[in-house]
């Protein structure tokens, strides 16, 4: 049911005068652009930091990976902190940071330094992500124009992660390795002072005192689940001394907080959110979608570059339809979702890329471009599609009081998907792939298990043996990798399907009428200059 022109017109001044709010719009989409980037633009500068540095195998993978463990723990507690203090607020001290930050690792002269400079950006991200959203859904009452700007928003995080690698790849070929961050500096002295001019100001509940307890509890209990993940996925196994503290230690702290919100008078996350059908089921949705994109990016990469032999460029080339496609799906995403309805919407995006990963089967020994072309468009305007609606219909049932903390929870999920999804795909992966490896003929034992580990590891034992015994051995872990490729794919496409059941309890329609904000709502004012305090 739309709602009457009135409220729309009347929650559009309040929330901002006309072109203004999509002024904001490009503020916020140039905030995410930054964080999306910096996710991925380190891991093509990696062997030059590691000439450069020398840093250890244990330093480089803290290099790679503290930025997203800390920025995902962190979410919860800086999305809070915004709703109680003022998001643009939260959001100007991430810029800040994130300057500051970038310069340190642009000259960081030891692994120790960089590694706390990736750690400071992970914070700043950490401040910037929920906020973008948070102010998103207050200058954007209505929720018509706030599913195009939702779409948008969703659009860039695409291009961000898209970007990233070009831009790194670009500024290697030209500068030194700490250009990748360096980059980041003059953008942020354009955001701040852009920021401070024309985002509102918004707050949430102010009543009772933030949970400084809790959000620590929610910040090392989510550092521990996510690391613990992350270990999972890159070959640790489960009762691994430092997975199974991980894991553990962050599961009970994390139960802990739970508990501890459900007992607060004034709680730092609302959990009530997660008895509405429509907010827990987004939740879910998000996890699930992301689950099965990160997994299959993964193994396609390791199948275009190691079974088809292209080189990293045109892997990229090659995955570049399912980034643009993506692209496509947020900028059309208003619109379908007002046709379809948030249930129809989601449910679709699922099934359609179901439908994708099952053709993708197909993939075999030899190049296929066009199956490739037609596979990665569809899966991504699939998933790209369930993201968004899933995203909206979140956003959307959290009230507007809590949009930091509910946008947050959305991030945390996104980040949580990912890892898991790396674990789980990948673990299917090699359960299918290594059993080809056990015999094969004139190869022995010892070098069949070093091959089961990885296609990579078993071209490099092939190559030590030479002969007819490396051939056989190549042939049959390129047969096994393609095999696995298949299986992981099926689980994919099962996980998906199922996720498309789940979107059942989705509200079949797009409910539009605005949402006025409560009394304890600082509304969004308009965005001029003199009206900035």
């Amino acid at each position: 049911m739309s709602g009457t022109p009135t409220a729309a017109s009347r929650c559009r001044r309040e929330a901002g005068a006309g072109a203004n709010r999509w002024v904001v719009l490009v503020v916020l989409c140039v905030s995410l652009l930054l964080v999306a980037v910096d996710a991925t633009v380190l891991h093509v500068a990696v062997p030059a930091v590691t000439e450069d540095l020398k840093p250890g195998a244990i330093e480089l993978l803290w290099i790679v990976d503290v930025y997203p463990l800390v920025c995902a723990s962190l979410l919860i507690l800086f999305g809070t902190l915004g709703d109680r203090v003022g998001r643009r607020r939260v959001l100007l001290l991430g810029y800040a940071l994130f300057g500051v930050a970038s310069g340190l690792a642009a000259f960081a002269e030891n692994p120790q330094i960089l590694i706390a400079a990736r750690a400071l950006l992970g914070v700043g991200g950490a401040m910037i992500m929920p906020a973008t959203l948070s102010i998103l859904r207050q200058v954007f009452p209505d929720r018509r124009e706030r599913a195009l700007a939702i779409g948008v928003w969703s659009a860039v995080a695409a291009v961000g992660a898209a970007v990233g690698p070009l831009l790194g790849g670009f500024l290697l070929e030209h500068f030194w390795w700490g250009s990748v961050f360096l980059v980041n500096i003059p953008l942020m002295l354009v955001s701040l002072p852009v920021g401070r001019l024309l985002l509102p100001e918004s707050t949430g509940d102010r009543d009772g005192p933030w949970d400084v307890v809790g959000a620590l509890m929610a910040a090392v209990g989510l550092f521990g689940v996510v690391l613990g993940v992350k270990r999972l996925g890159g070959g640790h196994p489960p009762f691994d001394p430092g997975t199974a503290v991980a894991l553990l230690g962050g599961g009970v702290l994390l139960a802990a907080f739970v508990r501890r919100q459900r007992r607060r008078r004034h709680p730092l996350v609302d959990l009530r959110m997660f008895a509405r059908p429509a907010f827990s089921t987004s939740v879910g949705c998000i996890v699930l979608a992301m689950l099965a994109l990160v997994g299959l990016e993964l193994i396609a990469a390791q199948y275009l570059q190691l079974v088809l032999g292209l080189s990293p460029l045109e892997t990229g080339l090659r995955l570049l339809p399912l980034t643009i496609a993506a692209m496509a799906a947020g900028l059309v995403g208003s619109h379908l979702l007002h046709r379809f309805g948030p249930r129809r919407m989601v449910s679709l995006g699922f099934c359609l890329t179901a439908f994708a990963v099952v053709l993708l089967t197909a993939m075999g020994r030899q190049d296929n471009a066009a199956l490739l072309l037609t596979g990665f468009v569809l899966l991504g305007f699939g998933l790209e599609t369930t993201l968004f609606a899933a995203y909206e219909s979140m956003l959307s049932e959290a009230p507007a009081s809590s949009a930091g903390g509910a946008a947050a929870i959305g991030e945390t999920s996104y980040q949580l998907g990912a890892g898991i999804g790396i674990a789980l795909l990948g673990s299917v992966m090699n359960a299918a792939y290594a059993p080809g490896l056990s015999s094969v003929p004139g190869v022995p034992s010892s070098a069949s298990a070093a091959a089961g580990h990885s296609l990579g590891e078993a071209y490099e034992v092939a190559g030590r043996l030479g002969g007819p015994s490396g051939e056989a051995l190549r042939h049959a872990a390129r047969d096994s990798f393609v095999h696995g490729l298949h299986v992981t794919l099926l689980v994919s496409a099962g996980l998906l399907v199922l996720g498309a059941v789940m979107a059942l309890r989705l509200p079949r329609a797009m409910e539009c009428e605005a949402d006025v904000p409560g009394p304890r709502e600082a509304p969004a004012t308009p965005v001029r200059a003199e009206s900035v305090r």
